[in-house]
C-alpha cells in the first residue's frame, strides 16, 4: 500500500466505487471508513442544467446528475456555472460525516470571500444511511451546519459515480475552461486549496487583489495521542459483508440478521468494537435497543482511544428520549462533555435524541484510553455509528 493511499484512509470515508484519474492532494487529518457508498435505484443520468449549450460539452467530463432535490438553489450544473464566467468547486459530503462537517468553517471562509468575485460552491449530499436521504433532514442540517450555497440531493449516488468519486467529503476544482485542475479527499491542506482557488480565479480574470489571503489553520493532532479508534458501525450490512467489519465485539451478533438476542457484556477491553448488555436487535445499519428499561439495565459499551467521540442516532420511533453517558461508570465532566450533552440535576450526563443527526458526546481536554457507556430506558435508542478524533480542540 502506497504512502498517498494511505493518508487517504486516515482523513476521509471511504467508498467502494473506482476512483477518478485526477490529481489528488491529500494531508493527514483523521477519521474512519465507509465500504459501501454506492445505492440501489438509479436515475436519470443527464445534466439538470445546460443541456442545449452549444457548443456540446464533452460527455467524458463529470457533471451533477439524477439529483433528487436542491436545496438554496434552483437547479443547476457545472456547465452552467462555467457559463456564467464562475470558477466550480464540487464539494461531496453527508451530513452524519464527522470528516465532512470539520472542513465546513473552511468552506464557508471561501464561501464569504469568494462568492461575489467568481466562486460558486456546489454542495453534492451523498447519503450514507438511509435516512440521510430524506429531504426534510438534509434541509434541517444544511441548516443546521450553517451552509449558504447551492446543495444537490444525489440520493441515488449518480453523480457520485459520475465523477468516479470514493470519499466523504471530497472536492473538485473546475477551471474557467471546464478543466478539473485541482482535487483533495478528506480533510486538511486548507491553505493549498484556497491557493487553488485563488489561482483559478484570477485565471478567469477575476479580481481578488483586495482579498487576504488569511486562510484558518488545519486542525491540530495531539502529539500524545498514541493511537485512534477506528470509526465504528452499528448495522450488520457492513459487519457481516465487510473485510473490515467484525465491529461488535460478542459471537452472538454474528448468528444472523434482524434478531433481538440477549447479550451478557463480559467486560472486554478490546478496541475498535463496541459490545452490549442486554436485549438489542442487530439491524442492516443499526444496532437498536429492544425494550423499555427503566432501570437502565441494559447498555451500549465501546472502548476507546481518543479526546473526541461521537455517535450517529437516528431515533427508532417519533418520541425524543434520552441516553445517559457515563465514562466507565462516572458521569462526563463539564470538561470533557461534548457539545450535545446535558447535565441533570443529579449530575448524570445525557444525550437528548430528538432528531437524526451526528452527536458530540466527549471532547476530552487530554487524550484518553477508556470506556464509554450508553444506557437509554426507550426501546428508539439506535447507534449507527461511533467516529473518533485527536485532534487539540473540536470534535
Amino acid at each position: 500500500m502506497g504512502l498517498g493511499l494511505i493518508k487517504i484512509l486516515n482523513n476521509a470515508r471511504i467508498g467502494v466505487l473506482p476512483a477518478l484519474a485526477v490529481f489528488v492532494l491529500i494531508a493527514a487529518a483523521c477519521g474512519g471508513s465507509s465500504e459501501e457508498a454506492d445505492s440501489s435505484g438509479s436515475a436519470p443520468e443527464t445534466p439538470v442544467a445546460g443541456d442545449d449549450a452549444t457548443p456540446q460539452r464533452s460527455v467524458l467530463l463529470p457533471e451533477i446528475v439524477g439529483i433528487a432535490n436542491w436545496i438554496n438553489s434552483e437547479p443547476t450544473s457545472v456547465e452552467a456555472e462555467l457559463e456564467r464566467g464562475n470558477v466550480v468547486l464540487i464539494d461531496f459530503w453527508t451530513y452524519t460525516c464527522v470528516n465532512c462537517l470539520r472542513t465546513m468553517p473552511h468552506l464557508k471562509g471561501w464561501q464569504e470571500k469568494y462568492a461575489d468575485n467568481g466562486l460558486t460552491i456546489l454542495g453534492v449530499h451523498a447519503p450514507e444511511f438511509e435516512f440521510e436521504k430524506d429531504f426534510d433532514n438534509v434541509r434541517d442540517a444544511v441548516k443546521r451546519v450553517g451552509v449558504t450555497w447551492p446543495v444537490a440531493q444525489d440520493n441515488d449516488m449518480a453523480t457520485w459515480r459520475r465523477f468516479g468519486n470514493r470519499y466523504w467529503p471530497a472536492k473538485y476544482l473546475f477551471s474557467i475552461d471546464d478543466e478539473i485542475v485541482y482535487s483533495h479527499f478528506g480533510e486538511g491542506d486548507y491553505a493549498e486549496t484556497e491557493l487553488a482557488i485563488r489561482e483559478q480565479l484570477t485565471a478567469a480574470g477575476h479580481d481578488i487583489n483586495d482579498i487576504p489571503f488569511e486562510p484558518l489553520a488545519d486542525d491540530v493532532r495531539d502529539r500524545e495521542a498514541t493511537s485512534q479508534t477506528r470509526e465504528l458501525y452499528g448495522g450488520y450490512a457492513r459487519s457481516y459483508a465487510s473485510q473490515q467489519g467484525l465491529y461488535n465485539g460478542q459471537e452472538a451478533y454474528y448468528s444472523g440478521p434482524d434478531q433481538v438476542l440477549d447479550y451478557e457484556d463480559e467486560g472486554k477491553p478490546t478496541d475498535g468494537q463496541y459490545f452490549l448488555m442486554g436485549l438489542w436487535e442487530n439491524r442492516a445499519e443499526s444496532i437498536a435497543h429492544a425494550r423499555e428499561d427503566p432501570e437502565l439495565e441494559d447498555h451500549l459499551r465501546v472502548p476507546f482511544s481518543a479526546r473526541s467521540v461521537n455517535i450517529v442516532i437516528d431515533p427508532a420511533g417519533p418520541e425524543p428520549f434520552e441516553v445517559v453517558v457515563d465514562l466507565d461508570g462516572v458521569p462526563l465532566t463539564q470538561e470533557q462533555a461534548g457539545s450535545d450533552i446535558v447535565f441533570k440535576d443529579d449530575g448524570s450526563s445525557v444525550l437528548q435524541v430528538s432528531e437524526p443527526r451526528l452527536y458530540a458526546v466527549l471532547e476530552s481536554p487530554e487524550f484518553l484510553q477508556d470506556s464509554l457507556f450508553f444506557r437509554s430506558a426507550s426501546p428508539n435508542f439506535a447507534m449507527f455509528a461511533f467516529t473518533f478524533g485527536v485532534y487539540l480542540e473540536g470534535a
